[in-house]
C-alpha cells in the first residue's frame, strides 16, 4: 500500500525547530569547552589515560557516546515523521463486508416439503460469500426473523443446518405420517409466528416486503431521489413457488417495485415440484424477477446456483466500483516500533556511559 502523509506541513515546521535546538545545544557545548580550555590545566587527560587499558576504555566511551548521539538523532527524525502522520490507502478494507443479503423463505404448506432442498442451496450460497452480512426470514401469512443480518458465518451455517434437520420430517407424506410428537413440536416451534392470519397462506408479496424491511434504509412506499442511493448494496434471495392463497397487502409485482425503488436486488429460487416448473405461477415469478433485474433459478440445477452466485458477486463488484472511496488510515506501526527500539538503545547506551 502506498505511504502518504496527512500532516506534512507539521513536519516541515518541526524540522527547523529541532535543528535550531541542536545548533544552540552544540554552540553552548562548544562555548563551555572553550572556557574550560582557557582555564589553568590541573592535569592532562591524555597523560592520565596514557595506559593501554585506560586508552581502550576511553575509545570505548567515545564510541558509545557517538552511538548514543546517532540513536538520539535517528529518534528525533522518526518523531518528526510521526508528527506528519504517516498513512496508507486501505481500499480492501473499504470493500469488505459491503453487501447485505436476506434469505427469504416461503414456509407455506405447498413449499414446506421442498424447503430442505432450498436450505441446502442457501448453504451453498453462503459458502461462496466472504464479508457479506446474511439474514434469514421465513414467511407464510406473516413473517418471522430466524436470525438478523450477521457476518458470523458459523452461526449462519448452524442455523441453516438446524432448519434442514427439522424439515427433514416433512419431505414426503410418509414422513409426516410417521412423525413423532417431539419432531412435530420442533417443526411447530420453528414455524411459530408465520401463520397469524386466519385462512390465508403464502402471502408472497408481503413476505418479500418483510424481508426487505430487515435491510437498513428500506422504507415502505416511494423514497425521495436524493435518498435512493444506498450506503450498502443489498439483495434478497426469495424461495417460493409463487402460489398465493389469500389476499396479500402487496402482490409480488408491487413488492418488487418497492425493492427496485430502494435499490434492493431480488433473485428468485423456485421452491416446488419439478413437474410444476412450467406452471403459470412459476412462469409469472420468473418473468417478474427477471424484469426487475434479478436471476431466477431452480434449486435442483447446480449450474444455476453457480450462476446466481456469480450474478450476486457481479452486482456487488459493480456497486463497490460506483461507491468506491479511498479509506485513508493512520499507519504509525513500523515508525512507532522503530522509535521505541531507538529510544531503548539510547537509554541502554546512556546507562552504560554513566557507568
Amino acid at each position: 500500500m502506498m505511504l502518504s502523509w496527512q500532516w506534512p506541513l507539521a513536519a516541515l515546521i518541526a524540522l527547523p525547530i529541532v535543528l535550531a535546538v541542536i545548533i544552540i545545544a552544540a554552540a553552548f557545548g562548544g562555548s563551555r569547552r572553550r572556557d574550560t580550555a582557557g582555564a589553568a590545566q590541573v592535569f592532562d587527560l591524555d597523560d592520565a589515560l596514557g595506559g593501554e587499558h585506560a586508552s581502550q576504555l576511553l575509545r570505548q566511551w567515545r564510541t558509545l557516546g557517538r552511538l548514543a548521539g546517532a540513536a538520539l538523532v535517528a529518534a528525533l527524525i522518526i518523531s518528526i515523521a510521526l508528527v506528519a502522520r504517516p498513512a496508507q490507502v486501505d481500499q480492501g478494507e473499504e470493500r469488505a463486508g459491503s453487501r447485505d443479503i436476506v434469505l427469504c423463505l416461503d414456509v407455506s404448506g405447498s413449499t414446506l416439503p421442498y424447503d430442505r432442498e432450498v436450505i441446502a442451496t442457501y448453504l451453498s450460497l453462503v459458502s461462496s460469500f466472504q464479508g457479506e452480512r446474511i439474514g434469514l426470514s421465513i414467511f407464510n401469512s406473516t413473517s418471522r426473523t430466524v436470525f438478523p443480518l450477521t457476518d458470523d458465518y458459523a452461526l449462519v451455517a448452524k442455523q441453516l443446518k438446524t432448519a434442514g434437520a427439522i424439515l427433514k420430517g416433512v419431505e414426503t407424506q410418509s414422513d409426516i405420517d410417521h412423525m413423532s410428537d417431539s419432531d412435530y413440536q420442533k417443526i411447530a416451534d420453528w414455524l411459530e409466528g408465520t401463520q397469524n392470519r386466519t385462512d390465508e397462506t403464502s402471502l408472497i408479496g408481503d413476505g418479500v416486503v418483510s424481508c426487505a424491511a430487515m435491510l437498513p434504509g428500506f422504507a415502505y412506499g416511494s423514497k425521495p431521489a436524493h435518498d435512493a442511493r444506498r450506503a450498502r448494496a443489498s439483495s434478497i434471495v426469495l424461495a417460493t413457488d409463487n402460489v398465493v392463497s389469500g389476499k396479500p397487502t402487496y402482490t409480488l409485482g408491487e413488492a418488487l417495485d418497492l425493492t427496485a425503488k430502494a435499490q434492493i436486488g431480488v433473485d428468485g429460487l423456485y421452491a416446488g415440484p419439478k413437474a410444476s416448473e412450467q406452471d403459470e405461477s412459476a412462469v409469472q415469478m420468473k418473468s417478474l424477477i427477471e424484469s426487475h433485474g434479478g436471476t431466477f433459478i431452480t434449486q435442483r440445477d447446480g449450474s444455476s446456483v453457480n450462476d446466481l452466485v456469480r450474478d450476486i458477486e457481479r452486482r456487488k463488484d459493480a456497486a463497490d466500483h460506483v461507491n468506491s472511496r479511498a479509506a485513508i488510515i493512520d499507519a504509525p506501526g513500523w515508525w512507532t516500533l522503530a522509535l521505541a527500539v531507538l529510544l531503548a538503545a539510547w537509554l541502554a547506551l546512556a546507562w552504560r556511559l554513566r557507568r
